[in-house]
């Protein structure tokens, strides 16, 4: 049966994993729609298997096409624990259902963000990657986190800047398109 909001959502999805494929030359380097996607799918998909396997497999699929056309397969051996992470981010926008306001979309946005500069540079240095191995000393962790400061920065305001396009344009959406509203709000009488 064709679901005009599960289908408007995955468009959504789709359209912001492939903005992935624009060169960083472009774009600032970890400036993208990946965080604020994840919270936007948790937040308005209704299945829960749904609000994971969209923006997830998304994500793959770009992975995938970076991995055949720019970094190479092996790339791909690294990205193991930024799927845990999104896939924490998705939970976050979990929370978020039925609670959607500026101040609490900013907050998942930042929180998810310092969420994932922390657990993805302590995996870093924890494990090493090849020329970014840090010594396993305070000393090492500290510069690794110090190195990953302008990628988190970046990250930050890509999850910001596109919650806030994500967020509210499927607000403004929403209100043009009642089909677009969950199934509860859609038939509800409108409020004066």
């Amino acid at each position: 049966m064709f679901n005009p909001r599960a289908l408007t959502l995955l468009t959504i999805i789709v359209a912001a994993a492939a903005t992935r494929l624009i060169p960083p030359e472009f774009r600032p380097w970890n400036f993208t729609p990946v965080g604020a996607m994840c919270l936007f799918g948790g937040t308005y998909f209704i299945r829960k298997w749904q609000a994971f396997a969209a923006p997830l497999l998304a994500l793959l699929a770009s992975d995938l096409v970076l991995a055949a056309t720019v970094y190479g397969f092996d790339s791909l051996k690294h990205v193991w624990m930024s799927y845990v992470l999104f896939a924490a981010t998705v939970a976050i926008g979990l929370t978020l259902r039925g609670h959607v306001t500026f101040f609490r979309v900013g907050l998942a946005a930042i929180g998810a963000s310092a969420m994932f500069f922390l657990v993805s540079n302590f995996q870093v240095w924890l494990l090493g990657h090849g020329e970014s191995s840090y010594p396993r000393t305070v000393a090492g962790l500290l510069a690794c986190y110090a190195a990953a400061i302008p990628f988190a920065q970046n990250m930050l305001l890509g999850n910001l800047f596109f919650s806030g396009v994500f967020f509210g344009g499927w607000e403004l959406l929403q209100r043009g398109l009642p089909v677009l509203r969950e199934p509860a709000l859609a038939t509800a009488p409108a409020q004066m």
